[in-house]
């Protein structure tokens, strides 16, 4: 899968109609739609307060992730359970919408708005008032990091560099 083409990219907010809909960003459905998924398979995430959303290539992950499991050992029980029993399929309309189930509302924290964040393989959506507050997190965390990183990789001590025609 190519990045930014063939991957869920970006964040789009979008109101929740009278009949409960919500629209998936035109990207996101070609995205779909290229992937070949009929319809939206959503989980709750198991990191975040968020339903994580997809086609085969988010199917093909948590294969992935379970084949390397033992098949009856616990943690793939609870892999399995988490990732897979909890699921739903989605139907989208012709119109690109979807009915997001009530548990599935619930979870997420979600009313009247969503966001649509993409993560490549998969997208999420948040209550965006939760987004925005994970956001803020996240990039607070990296910026951490990259300090981490910075003070790490910082070069030993250097004379500083002569100058042509300087006399020694």
């Amino acid at each position: 899968m190519g990045l930014g083409v063939d991957g869920f990219v970006s964040n789009c907010t979008s109101r929740l109609d009278a009949k409960g809909r919500v629209s998936i960003p035109a990207p996101f459905r070609a995205v779909l739609s290229r992937d070949g998924f009929d319809g939206l398979y959503v989980h709750p995430s198991l990191d975040e307060e968020a339903l994580d959303c997809g086609g085969h290539a988010l199917l093909r992950e948590i294969h992935d992730l379970l084949g390397k499991l033992s098949p009856y050992s616990e943690e793939r029980d609870l892999f399995s359970t988490a990732l897979l029993g909890t699921s739903e399929i989605l139907k989208i309309d012709t119109e690109g919408r979807v009915i997001l189930s009530e548990s599935a509302k619930t979870y997420a924290g979600i009313a009247t708005e969503v966001t649509f964040v993409g993560h490549g393989f998969k997208f999420q959506i948040w209550e965006p008032g939760r987004f925005l507050a994970h956001l803020a997190e996240a990039r607070s965390q990296l910026r951490d990091f990259r300090k981490q990183l910075s003070s790490r990789h910082v070069a030993p001590d250097t004379p500083p560099p002569r100058h042509h025609g300087a006399r020694e």
